[in-house]
């Protein structure tokens, strides 16, 4: 997450997050109160924007997968400075690479922001071509689920969609404010399947994340989209 001047943006959504996938997985999470006082103790002093990282392990057990009955959790604050992302990519949009690696079904883990992404891992290992921003990610039926590092939404008329992701994905916290945005600006919403050929009949594609915001898609396996504004729209009601 953003911190900006040592308070973290949008606090409470990003820790409702964290929170609900570490119940999922049974993990106890810290207090807010306790996390919020790491962050102003690690960003004491910091001008500016830098990123934030919370990590929340389960604690130490013993060899093999059974977990301990009462496992003291671990938590990791790291602080990074702000990306160098290129303007263009703001301002003309981007390119996607399409992964050749499928996403498999798990729905017990659908929607967390895990440690085990070892498929976004390999994924992106793909490609290497700096002007490519993201890799779109297909699950194992060919349907759209996500990128790499982001989230998707395709336009059809005055309907925004997005993948479902009750089987594979991560439900990021951009992706639940774009949703809950895209009314107040005159769209409909649906979550739903997005197949690798529906996706390429939308008006519009976009990508997004709590750094970046939302970058329009211009062009996916040589299929491109001309420029156009929703992707600023956004970004703008985002940073407000």
């Amino acid at each position: 997450l953003i911190v900006d001047q040592a308070a973290p943006r949008h606090w409470l959504l990003h820790y409702a997050k964290l929170l609900n996938d570490c119940n999922a997985l049974g993990i106890v999470c810290p207090t807010a109160s306790v996390l919020l006082n790491d962050i102003e103790k690690l960003f004491a002093g910091n001008e500016g924007q830098a990123v934030a990282k919370i990590i929340v392990t389960r604690g130490a057990g013993a060899r093999g997968y059974t977990m301990p009955a009462l496992a003291q959790p671990n938590r990791v604050v790291l602080r990074s400075a702000f990306p160098e992302l290129p303007q263009e990519r703001f301002e003309q949009g981007v390119r996607l690479h399409a992964c050749r690696l499928r996403l498999g079904f798990q729905p017990a883990l659908a929607g967390i922001k895990h440690l085990n992404r070892l498929e976004n891992v390999m994924a992106r290992a793909e490609w290497s071509d700096n002007s490519i921003a993201d890799g779109l990610l297909l699950d194992t039926d060919g349907n759209a689920i996500e990128c790499t590092m982001s989230n998707l939404f395709a336009r059809y008329g005055g309907t925004l969609c997005t993948p479902d992701l009750s089987r594979c994905g991560v439900a990021g916290v951009t992706r639940q404010r774009i949703l809950e945005l895209a009314p107040e600006m005159g769209f409909r919403t649906e979550i739903t399947n997005i197949s690798f050929d529906r996706l390429l009949e939308a008006d519009e594609v976009l990508v997004c994340n709590s750094l970046f915001g939302a970058w329009q898609v211009r062009e996916i396996a040589r299929h491109q989209w001309p420029q156009q504004p929703l992707a600023s729209s956004f970004r703008n009601r985002l940073q407000e």
